[in-house]
């Protein structure tokens, strides 16, 4: 069954673009197949396997131990413009769901030479490109351009497009009764993977959520004054692109990407939105549509600077994270979004009072993090796929009623809903998704009970400060989400997060 079938609005070809073609071969950026056994060699079925790093990645052992999953196992936001998808197959590029005013493919070699590239107005629908005329000059990157925002794709040696910046997934193989196994992958196709599961130490408990008490809110025991916005921009210098950048944290050099979208022309402050990537992840990988954050779509047309910070690894075996807890980073990840948000300020026009957080996993635990450190600097935060842990972040006294937004999929296998010890054994102790809910309403004041709002999610309106909290559940997709471990849906936490600024 082909996924390429329909026309597109624009009749017209062009050079060797070629619309409403049909495919049957795919090739994808990455594939995992193998078996999962005991330590004893017993095959082991209904093993649940998650990825941390790929929001959506959900599958099971079959009755004989084998799993098999693949790109398309990762369920982007199901946000209509982020549907686009990209395949490469018998040198032929097929993108599906194009909504672009002005569309341009390039193809690169590996010394970052053009060797051919076209572009068109008006391309709504799905387009097929054949590059068996240009494959002789030898090319290695795909770039494509959608209304001045450019996707980057590096052509592997199988034969598959690998996502610029998108990192490989890492993998969670779960099983009651037996200890949860970590693998990362190290190749974007592995096949004949062998998963060993030992069985689990009857010595250790999960935690549960009964019996813990939330702390005195004294969120308005802070002394807390606005910063001025900019009355001119003059001397911010920022163009428009990618920028990778740095700062320096206690002696060490700490990395982030400042993407600055066309639409910004430096003439007004404008919001910024620092997006946290999940643990194993990194900010390029955040920052990709692949896989990445639902976010940059919506606030690119309104010239929002977006930041990708990068964490530090070193703690955790699954790679760089953050430091909202015992794991997973021994660096001091809100100083250096202090140090990352006052270099930005420095030479783009941003306005101090519309700085908000959103993010992903453990990037989802950090911005529910910064909301309790950084309430003097964020107006508005909105985490996805993580909860504060009862073992430290749950313990904070925000300056000021700060609004939240929390995505959480009712069926989270890796953060769970219900809260409870991380099944990593890492100290983590999470919340779970409603003491999440009701610790935010409790810091702001809240009063009454929450209500359904337009979006389906439940919210506490009446808050201090004019503050809300709200809680996105999604049981069945209803939220433009998956039920599972994530991402955020844009389409809502953009007009929430937006509505708010530091007063």
């Amino acid at each position: 069954m082909s996924m390429f079938g329909g026309k597109s609005a624009v009749g017209t070809t062009f050079g060797f673009f070629v619309f409403s073609s049909l495919f049957c071969a795919q090739a994808f950026a990455w594939s995992i197949s193998g078996t999962v056994q005991s330590s004893t060699g017993e095959p082991l079925s209904g093993v649940m396997i998650n990825s941390f790093n790929h929001a959506g990645v959900s599958a099971k052992t079959d009755n004989v131990g084998h799993f098999s999953i693949d790109e398309n196992s990762a369920v982007l936001s199901g946000v209509a413009d982020l549907d686009m998808k990209v395949r490469y197959a018998n040198q032929v590029l097929s993108i599906e769901n194009v909504h672009a005013s002005i569309f341009k493919v390039s193809a690169i070699d590996a010394l970052g030479k053009i060797v051919y590239q076209r572009s068109q107005h008006y391309v709504f629908g799905n387009v097929s490109l054949d590059f068996s005329k240009v494959s002789a000059h030898g090319v290695k990157f795909i770039r494509i351009n959608i209304d001045g925002t450019n996707n980057s794709y590096m052509l592997t040696g199988s034969g598959s497009l690998f996502k610029d910046g998108a990192p490989l997934p890492n993998f969670s193989f779960r099983k009651e009764g037996y200890e949860a196994v970590i693998y990362q992958m190290s190749q974007e196709n592995e096949t004949g993977v062998s998963i060993i599961m030992n069985p689990a130490s009857s010595d250790v408990e999960s935690s549960s959520s009964a019996g813990w008490t939330n702390p005195t809110s004294n969120s308005q025991n802070g002394t807390f004054t606005p910063p001025d916005v900019p009355t001119t921009c003059a001397g911010k210098t920022v163009t428009p692109g990618d920028h990778n950048m740095s700062v320096v944290v206690d002696g060490k050099t700490r990395t982030f990407i400042m993407h600055v979208p066309s639409a910004y022309n430096g003439s007004r402050p404008v919001p910024m939105v620092v997006d946290y990537h999940p643990i194993g992840g990194s900010g390029a990988g955040q920052m990709a549509d692949y896989g990445g954050s639902t976010y940059k779509s919506k606030t690119d047309p309104e010239g929002v600077i977006s930041l990708y910070p990068d964490g530090t690894d070193g703690v955790s075996p699954m790679g760089a994270g953050w430091n909202v807890g015992p794991c997973c980073s021994r660096d001091d990840d809100v100083k250096f979004s202090r140090e990352m948000i006052k270099k930005v300020e420095e030479i783009a026009c941003i306005n101090p009072r519309k700085i908000y957080a959103t993010g992903f996993s453990m990037g989802g635990g950090m911005s529910n993090h910064v909301a309790c450190n950084m309430s003097d600097v964020f107006a508005a935060v909105a985490p996805a796929a993580m909860d504060l842990n009862r073992t430290n972040s749950a313990v904070c006294y925000p300056v000021r009623p700060i609004s939240v937004i929390m995505f959480r999929g009712s069926q989270d296998n890796v953060c769970p809903y219900a809260g409870g010890e991380s099944f990593m054994r890492d100290g983590l102790d999470f919340l779970g998704a409603e003491n999440n809910f009701k610790f935010w309403a409790e810091k702001d004041g809240c009063t009454g009970n929450p209500a359904t709002n337009s979006s389906g999610c439940q919210e506490y309106s009446n808050c201090n400060g004019g503050a809300k909290v709200v809680l996105c559940t999604d049981k069945n997709g209803a939220n433009g989400t998956g039920n599972g471990h994530d991402q955020g849906n844009g389409s809502i936490g953009w007009p929430f997060l937006k509505q708010f600024e530091l007063k």
